[in-house]
Order: structure tokens, then C-alpha cells, then sequence
């Protein structure tokens, strides 16, 4: 239907054929150039390519149609939509705008291919006379997607909060359903229908803002076996947006975005969405959409300018063959360091909390001195280094506390992050003394040198290794006008942290100008992170050590997309109670911290080991002590024996790009599950629970030259014969590939992949290894 459609809600009635061409010529003379056929009340405008439709209503610009024309199956319900296309949030936050409150509406065909609209709304009332929304939609040549942008003009300067666009109705129900979002590393729902309502059925609305707790601008909502919703943005500048999912009582499902537009110069009086929204269809699984979102991603700027992509990652990192993440003076994370390396031979390295002369979570960012005093300080760290041990301390990258001597002194409120209000909005973290932190804005040069003055001191003043810059991947929006970017939203919170990460490195860079001496390590994944740090802690591996069961599962998402442009460490596995801050108040103390837990939860340990061995992440033992290695003797076995295996399989573990592994018949089994965090843990805090797990985890990756290894690791207390099937298509591998088993004792040639594609191999109780297929021989 190549027809364009003007519509004035004002003109009530053009039933007659005179009526009409009256109608016909007005249009031609508002608009010279366009032509227009009235169409039907209820027939929608339609574009389409051969793979995607999108039909829109013609009164008031809603989103009525998403089809995927290779299936044919349609997105969104077939029932009456009442959910506009968009929705604008005014300062105050009480006025809301939507297409609905137009009294002129218009839309008309784009000219050129593929197919696209524009649409424009106007007329709002007296109140905002100048008013003026458009939106353009255009396909995409070659895939089922739509790329969507968004204009609004005639506004008066910093009216504008807050603009919800697209809004997209009503997805129709499929069976076996799921959603997955790249919430840091990445969770998926599966029947989110049942569990998006909430406990009390009522219908919620589910948020995840980026750039921060959102790694990557792109969410899935799929039918397992049929058709998904693809959401994503093509954002290069990290500017602040959030993804929502809501559903109501009856589990009617619709997404959104809200964008948070920066204000401007005073002279502005309109606003640009500055990227496109992505929407579109697609037939697989969360892979599926990861595969997508990393065909556009992995050709962007922050993945070709990645430490790792650019050989900035210092050498100790990449050799790091297991961190130690312990809390303490020197002696409870240093010396059991030492001893953990000397059993596994190879490099260990320790990520350091509670070095700082500070209380945790509380007294930020007083760092300095040491807690056990700045020369016992130096001397372990020399000590270390003799060793070949090497460390990461922490130090907090956004946070202050408002009862800290230094809070009054150096006056750092007016530096701070404020609401909308123009107030500060303190944060606890620490639930003995209650005490508040506030954030401090990455957007003003005060904070930045503050920080990384304190970084100077520790890599420089105590011979540190490295930063572990707590809360990095995260961002706020701040609305201090006073500060040194536009008030709202905006990119300035990343283009700060960059500033702040150069001077960092610019003022500990080496004299004798070795490239990389120190890291930057930063809480969370986040792609526009990727240049400014060297490591990101993915903890979502031990999600359920630290939140019940809520219907979401870690899934490798971030991974798959950027697994060969991050090195990714982290993990809460540990065998033992939480430690408890001596700084914290005497009264909360456990009688026995770091007391060894339940055996019935050593399943759940080396559950979380194994996650971080497929999914492709350094190996990390929390809480670490030397008398584990008799005491826990099998655990602990589990743990060596996955970072030998990794230290073999670095072209896959460390710098592969993830694939979809292959289906694998392994037996399922209820676990008990430990749930305790550093603070859950306390005064008989821990809780347990039970849930069903896979007794064989697996992963699938392509290393840089082109081979494929499929990384399995079981937690079976018993032998499993395993028997799966390989894709030679999708794996583009030749179906006489040759077969190798790598483990702990080396690589064994198993020959050539037999013609039926099928491989059968037996794992060894609590055993691991990888299945390569290489086209060539390798060397034994």
C-alpha cells in the first residue's frame, strides 16, 4: 500500500465523496509534493521489506504491527492497542505528554529504500503552543529489524525530563517463554509472564538503567522454539537510557525505553535522540540475540580500542593463573597467597579489601594510611613481589562518607551527585553502623583528582599493583548545573571515568616507560568500560550465594558478546563463612568468622568454579586459607585442576569468542545452596535453599585462529559418560575435523570426527576438559 496519510483529529467528518476531495486539496496545498489517499478508519499504514512489517495506526502514530515475514508470525496481540508510541515526562515530573494529547497528527512515507516513515505530531494546546514530536522509522535491508528516531522541538530550555520511546505493545504469547537481559554479566527469566507480575500479581514494571547494571544496550523476549523480540540501541557515546519490561495482572507483556536527554545551551529549545532504537525480530535463543548484538558491537569503539584488543592488559593479569580474593591486613591475604601459589606453580595474584586504614563501606575514601601501618605495609608488599605475587587493592570509585572528617574538611558536597531536587541522596551500605555515603559526580574535576591522587599515593607511596575501582561499571544521573557538564542525562559520566583512568595510568606510568605496569579492575561488566579497564569482576557466577531464588539465571550474555576484548575474573565460591571487618562494631562480631561451612555445599562451590571455567573467566577463590588445601582437600583439588586446564586453553578461555555449546546428555541433581554475603553472613545470618542444577556445565568457544573447543566440567561425584552432537555448519568447521581432548595431562588426538558428527567421552567424577576440533594436526 504505497499511500501516506494526514489526519486532523479537529475534522469530524469526511463521510461523502465531496467531503473528501475537499479533504485531498487541502492536503496538497498545506504540503506541496506529497499526495495522499484516505484510507479506512481502521486500516493501519504499513511498510515492509521481505523479511520484517511494521504497521502503524494512522490517527495517532502507535505501534500496531511487528511481523516477521519469514515465519509469518506476528509480535503483538491482536486486540485494541491504547499504548501511544511515545511519552514525554516535563521538569516537575507531573506533566506527561503523549501522542494522544495531539490534535494534529501526520505521517508519510520517506523517500528511498528500504521502506520508512515519518511522523509528526502537533498542536498540544496553549500551554505549549510551539510543541512539536517527530519520530522516523526505517528497515533494514538485509535483516527482520526497524531503526527508530525521535525529535522533539518547541520546548523551553530543561523542561524536557525524560522521553519514552518507543513503546511497544501487548507481545503476543508464545510457548516456553523467555526474557533475557544483560544485567551486568546477564540473567534470563523463563515463563516471565508468571513471575514479571510480582509476588502479589498485581503487574510491575521491571527497569535496568545504562550505561551501568545494563552492560549492553539490548534486551531478548523469545518464544524457545519460535519467534523473539529483539530491542537494542546503536548508542556509541553511552548516553543514559533505560530498558523496562512491565506487565500487568493478566501477564500482558510490553517494553519500552526511556531516554534521559542533557540539557543544552540556554538558546535550546528542542531535543534529538542521539542513536537510534533498534527494534526487530528474530528466530533462536538469548545466543541468537548475543550473536546479533555482537555483529554490531564488536565493530564499535570501545571493543577495537579494549585494553585487550590493543595489548594494554599488563602481562601479570593475563598471567594470572588464579586470584586469591581475601580481606585483611598482609598476613591473611598475602601470606596464604604464597602459599597457594607455591602448591599450584603458576602465577597467583590478590584482588584486597580491607587494606585501608578506613572501615569498609563506611569510611570512604580514607583509604590511607594502611591498617596495619604503612612500612609493615611496604615490606609484605616487597616481600610479594619477590614472589611473583601481585596485588589489587580496593578503593571505592564513586563513593564518600558523609561522617568522615575529610566529607567536612575538604568540602566535597558541592561535588557531589544531586537529584533533580538539587539535594544529595545518601546511600548505606554498611548494616552495623548505618552510617550514609553519598556518590560524588564523575563529571567534575574535583572528584577525579581526588581519586586518582589517593590511586597515585597507593601504586606509588605503597608499591601496589593495581586499583580495584569498586561500583565502576555504574553511572548516575546528576542535575547540579554548578558541575562541569549539562545538568540530566548525557555521556559526561563515562567521558569523566575515561579522563580519570588516563590520569591514573599517567601519573603511576613507570619511569623506564613499560606500557601497562599497573590495573584498573572495575565491579561489573559494562562495554563502555572496555578501554578504560583491565579486568572486570563478573560475580553473577555466585548469584545465588548473594539473593534467593527470584526466577532469573545467570547466563553468560556480556561473555558472548565481548568475551575476546575483556578479561573477566571473579567469583564469592568459598568454602567458608564471610570474615568480619575488625574496624566494624566488636558487638556485631561472629564468634567464629571464616568458620568452614557444611559440606552439603561443597556441590554449590564447585558449581560456581565451574561457570567461571566454561564461560570463559579467571578462576577466584574467595576466602582462601592455607588449611583448606587438607581440610578441603577435594574442593580445593577441583579448583588447581580447572586453572591447569585454562592455563592450556588460553586461545579459547582467554581470548575465544563464546558459541552456542552443544547439547550434552548430563544428568540433572537438587543441590543445597549456601545463602550468605559479607554482611548476610552475620550474627547466624546464613540461609539455605535447594534447586535443580545441571551436573555438567558446558561452554563452546572459537579461538582467534579459527578452531572450536567445547569446555565441559562436571560436578558429579561419579564418572558420566557423555554423548553430543556437533554442528559442523554452525561451528564452520569441516565435518573431518580433527578431535583432540585437552586436560590437565595435555592434549590426546581422538582422531576424526566420526560421520554421524557424534562425540562420546567419559568425565572422571569432579573431572573437566575441553573437546577441540582444529582442521589441522597439533602438536601433542
Amino acid at each position: 500500500m504505497d499511500r501516506d496519510c494526514r489526519i486532523r483529529r479537529n475534522a469530524s467528518s469526511y463521510r461523502t465523496l465531496k467531503a473528501l476531495r475537499i479533504w485531498f486539496s487541502l492536503i496538497l496545498l498545506a504540503a506541496p509534493g506529497s499526495w495522499v489517499v484516505p484510507l479506512r478508519a481502521a486500516e493501519p499504514v504499513v511498510i515492509s521489506t521481505p523479511h520484517l512489517q511494521v504497521a502503524i495506526d494512522k490517527q495517532s502514530g502507535a505501534l500496531l504491527q511487528l511481523r516477521d515475514r519469514t515465519t509469518g508470525f506476528e509480535m503483538l496481540e491482536d486486540v485494541p492497542q491504547t499504548t501511544p508510541l511515545w511519552q514525554l515526562e516535563l521538569a516537575g515530573g507531573t506533566t506527561i505528554f503523549t501522542g494522544t494529547n495531539a490534535r494534529s497528527f501526520r505521517c508519510e512515507r520517506l523517500e528511498g529504500k528500504p521502506a520508512g516513515l515519518r511522523m509528526v505530531w502537533r498542536d498540544f494546546g496553549a500551554a505549549h503552543p510551539g510543541l512539536q514530536v517527530e519520530a522516523r522509522v526505517r528497515l533494514d535491508k538485509a535483516l527482520p529489524l526497524s531503526h527508530w528516531q525521535f525529535r522533539v522541538a518547541g520546548i523551553r530550555h530543561g523542561e524536557l525530563r525524560k522521553a519514552r520511546f518507543p513503546q511497544v505493545p501487548g507481545l503476543r504469547a508464545q510457548a516456553n517463554e523467555y526474557l533475557a537481559v544483560p544485567m551486568w554479566m546477564g540473567q534470563v527469566m523463563s515463563e516471565p509472564r508468571k513471575t514479571l507480575p510480582g509476588k502479589a500479581g498485581k503487574g510491575q514494571r521491571h527497569e535496568w538503567a545504562y550505561p551501568g547494571l545494563l552492560s549492553m544496550q539490548c534486551l531478548a523476549y523469545y518464544g524457545e522454539g519460535g519467534t523473539g523480540l529483539y530491542v537494542a540501541c546503536d548508542d556509541t557515546s553511552a548516553f543514559r537510557k533505560t530498558f523496562a519490561v512491565s506487565s500487568d495482572a493478566a501477564g500482558h507483556v510490553t517494553c519500552d525505553l526511556s531516554h534521559l536527554p542533557e540539557t543544552g545551551p540556554a538558546s535550546d529549545t528542542s531535543w534529538q535522540m542521539p542513536y537510534q532504537v533498534v527494534l526487530g525480530t528474530f528466530q533462536g535463543d538469548w545466543i541468537t540475540a548475543a550473536e546479533r548484538y555482537r555483529a554490531w558491537a564488536t565493530n564499535q569503539v570501545w571493543a577495537k580500542e579494549s585494553r585487550l584488543a590493543q595489548a594494554q592488559v599488563p602481562e601479570w593479569i593475563l598471567n594470572t593463573g588464579l586470584w586469591v580474593w581475601n580481606r585483611g591486613r598482609s598476613d591473611q591475604v598475602l601470606t596464604p597467597a604464597l602459599e597457594l601459589q607455591q602448591r599450584l606453580n603458576m602465577p597467583v595474584s590478590v584482588f584486597w579489601h580491607w587494606w585501608h586504614g578506613c572501615s569498609y563501606d563506611a569510611g570512604f575514601p580514607e583509604y590511607l594510611p594502611p591498617r596495619e601501618g604503612k612500612e609493615p605495609f611496604i615490606k609484605a608488599m616487597s616481600n610479594a613481589h619477590a614472589h611473583q605475587v601481585r596485588a589489587l587493592v580496593y578503593m571505592n570509585q564513586r563513593l564518600w562518607g558523609t561522617t568522615t572528617r575529610s566529607w567536612t574538611n575538604e568540602g566535597a558536597e558541592p561535588w557531589a551527585v544531586k537529584g533533580p531536587d538539587g539535594k544529595i541522596h545518601p546511600e548505606v551500605y554498611n548494616t552495623f553502623t548505618k552510617e550514609p555515603c553519598v556518590s560524588m559526580c564523575m563529571g567534575t574535576p574535583f572528584w577525579r583528582n581526588k581519586y586518582a591522587g589517593l590511586a597515585e599515593q597507593a601504586v606509588r607511596g605503597l608499591g601496589v599493583d593495581g586499583i580495584y575501582m569498586d561500583q565502576a561499571c555504574t553511572s548516575l544521573a546528576c542535575y547540579d548545573p554548578a558541575h562541569h557538564h549539562p545538568p540530566g542525562g548525557g555521556a559526561y559520566w563515562i567521558q569523566g571515568f575515561r579522563t580519570m583512568s588516563q590520569d591514573i595510568r599517567r601519573r603511576v606510568q613507570p619511569a623506564d616507560g613499560a606500557r601497562g605496569a599497573i590495573g584498573l579492575a572495575g565491579e561489573g561488566c559494562g562495554e563502555p568500560w572496555l578501554p578504560y579497564l583491565d579486568l572486570m569482576l563478573s560475580l553473577q557466577v555466585s548469584k545465588e550465594r548473594y539473593a534467593a531464588p527470584d526466577g532469573w539465571e545467570t547466563i553468560p550474555f556480556f561473555h558472548a558478546v565481548y568475551h575476546a576484548y575483556a578479561v573477566l575474573y571473579g567469583n564469592y565460591s568459598s568454602l567458608t563463612m564471610p570474615p568480619y571487618d575488625e574496624l566494624w562494631p566488636a558487638a556485631f562480631a561472629p564468634q567464629e568468622p571464616l568458620k568452614l561451612l557444611d559440606r552439603k555445599f561443597s556441590r554449590q562451590f564447585l558449581m560456581e568454579q565451574a561457570r567461571a571455567f566454561v564461560w570463559g573467566q579467571q578462576p577466584t577463590i574467595a576466602n582462601f586459607q592455607p588449611s583448606h588445601l587438607q581440610d578441603r582437600r577435594a574442593e580445593m583439588d577441583y579448583v588447581l585442576n580447572l586453572a591447569v586446564i585454562r592455563r592450556l586453553a588460553g586461545e579459547y578461555l582467554l581470548r575465544g569468542s563464546y558459541l552456542r555449546p552443544p547439547q550434552a546428555d548430563a544428568p540433572e541433581a537438587i543441590l543445597d545452596m549456601s545463602r550468605l554475603s559479607i554482611y548476610a553472613g552475620q550474627q547466624g545470618g546464613l540461609t539455605s535453599f535447594q534447586q535443580r542444577f545441571p551436573l555438567v556445565i558446558s561452554g563452546a568457544w572459537r579461538s582467534p585462529g579459527g578452531s572450536v573447543a567445547v569446555a565441559l566440567a562436571s560436578i558429579a561425584d561419579e564418572p558420566l559418560a557423555l554423548n553430543f552432537k556437533v554442528d559442523t555448519d554452525y561451528y564452520r568447521i569441516s565435518r573431518k575435523a580433527e578431535v583432540y581432548r585437552l586436560d590437565a595431562q595435555g592434549r590426546t588426538d581422538l582422531g576424526v570426527l566420526p560421520r554421524d558428527r557424534r562425540v562420546s567421552i567419559t568425565l572422571p567424577a569432579r573431572g573437566a576438559c575441553l573437546i577441540e576440533f582444529t582442521s589441522a594436526r597439533k602438536g601433542q
